[in-house]
């Protein structure tokens, strides 16, 4: 057994004692679902950074930087932008209604909105992009088992999967939260000493420069199937993604809700041409990947020395198990709170609901395997989750929270318009969409277009 694989197992075994024991404390709904609403901004802003640099952010953003060049900060960068606006917009907004309405759930606060329909098509939408990306984050974690040790796929996603979701059914929020911690220290720490050791062994710029493609490939902008296009993929979900707002919930205050989700906002920002040179590194150094997404652990296990290689790999790992145990989340509080107490069982006591809670963790942790199992890449995973949860989510929240008329009609309208448009352009076009407009933003375009038709035609009646 080498050196990287001792290490890596004894970080995920970490990872699992600190969740068993702060898993301890968790004795209710409350606490497993929004931490009590006790995160200051300190615990917010590693839950939040935590859960937003992920499998995505790291392997997959490095295989674009492999494929494309710079202009896949773009992927890391959107999510930045996106943050912002949730941080001094959408979120004190949302974080006030679910505090004065003791709200755990974003369906919570949708069926408040407009309704237990628009809540039930949210969940089943939810849960059908939620494990693509947890399963997503489970890819990238077998692909640095696989570069380090030759462990089969099947078998680094089973491994990925246990780790979290032992330590994410210990105690929910409240154990994702001192984990994440944990976990923001190792990545921020190893991706740092990883990317100038990275470039210093391509040559420094100059030789990275020399051995990699030119034209569009260090274009900032658009090179390849990367660029600004990202925004309409990526920026609406990190506005309104359900993980992310439940997050917010456990604000124990607006002040950490701002400085918390403000400074994972900033982070964003600087990490995001670290993946993307790291990537263009790998390029330099080894011109003959047959998978991109293989680029980010071949570095780290390649040309960098033992122990740092080793470093750079938690991190790697921290930035998946991190977003996976924020889907799982997801997939727990909505299956408990949405579905087992919203229709099932409308009188379930506490106990009962976080021990369904912690069931549809497990289940959910099962099924994401599996499909990681089956998935080919982890940017193809992910584009699924992002692009489902832009079109149905964006426009049903922020009308939820600034557009007082909306309601129901108006809410299904956008999420119907939505997916359909979004669907129909995506098998038109083989996902390239028509020009600037990617199926994503056709999406989010039809969604407030049927909103805004829905919502004229409502009114109009009442104005004769």
């Amino acid at each position: 057994m080498n050196l990287h694989l001792v290490l890596l197992l004894a970080y995920g075994a970490l990872m699992v004692g600190i969740g068993l024991y702060i898993g301890r404390r968790v004795q209710s709904a409350g606490d497993f679902f929004v931490a009590g609403r006790t995160l200051g901004p300190g615990l917010l802003f590693a839950t939040m950074v935590a859960a937003n640099i992920g499998a995505g952010s790291t392997v997959g953003a490095s295989g674009l930087g492999y494929r494309d060049g710079l202009s896949a900060w773009w992927w890391v960068g959107s999510a930045a932008m996106g943050s912002l606006v949730l941080a001094f917009a959408v979120g004190p907004r949302v974080w006030r209604i679910a505090r004065d309405r003791d709200q755990r759930t974003v369906g919570d606060f949708l069926e408040h909105r407009y309704g237990r329909s628009v809540r039930a098509v949210i969940t089943l939408l939810l849960w059908i992009g939620t494990l693509a990306i947890l399963a997503g984050q489970l890819i990238a974690l077998s692909w640095v088992l696989h570069v380090v040790a030759g462990v089969p796929k099947p078998i680094g996603c089973l491994v990925g999967g246990l780790i979290v979701t032992i330590y994410f059914t210990a105690g929910g929020l409240l154990t994702s939260a001192w984990v994440n911690l944990v976990q923001v220290v190792v990545k921020l720490f190893g991706f740092g000493i990883a990317l100038p050791l990275a470039i210093s062994r391509a040559g420094g710029f100059a030789g990275l420069a020399a051995a990699t493609p030119g034209g569009d490939y260090w274009n900032p902008w658009q090179g390849g199937g990367s660029g600004w296009n990202y925004l309409a993929l990526l920026a609406p979900a990190f506005m309104v993604s359900p993980g992310l707002l439940q997050k917010v919930y456990g604000a124990r205050d607006l002040r950490a809700v701002r400085l918390g989700v403000a400074a994972n906002a900033g982070v964003l920002l600087l990490f995001s041409p670290v993946p993307a040179l790291i990537g263009m590194a790998a390029r330099a150094l080894h011109p003959g990947l047959a998978n991109p997404e293989l680029a980010l652990p071949t570095v780290l296990m390649q040309d960098l020395p033992p122990l740092l290689g080793s470093l750079g790999l938690a991190a790697v790992v921290s930035a998946e198990a991190s977003s996976a145990d924020a889907i799982l989340f997801m997939l727990a509080t909505s299956l408990s709170q949405d579905l087992y107490r919203g229709y099932v069982r409308p009188a379930a006591t506490d106990a009962q609901v976080l021990r369904v809670a912690r069931l549809a963790a497990i289940a959910g942790g099962t099924v994401g395997v599996l499909l990681a199992i089956v998935s080919p890449t982890v940017i193809g995973a992910l584009s699924i989750f992002y692009s489902l949860l832009g079109v149905s989510l964006f426009v049903p929240v922020v009308a939820g929270l600034y557009v007082r008329r909306a309601g129901t009609p108006e809410a299904l309208a956008a999420i119907a318009g939505g997916v359909a448009v979004m669907l129909a352009v995506h098998l038109a076009t083989d996902g390239l969409g028509f020009g600037i407009l990617s199926p994503a933003l056709a999406g989010l375009v039809a969604s407030a277009v049927a909103a805004g038709a829905v919502l004229a035609l409502r009114r109009r009646p009442t104005e004769l």
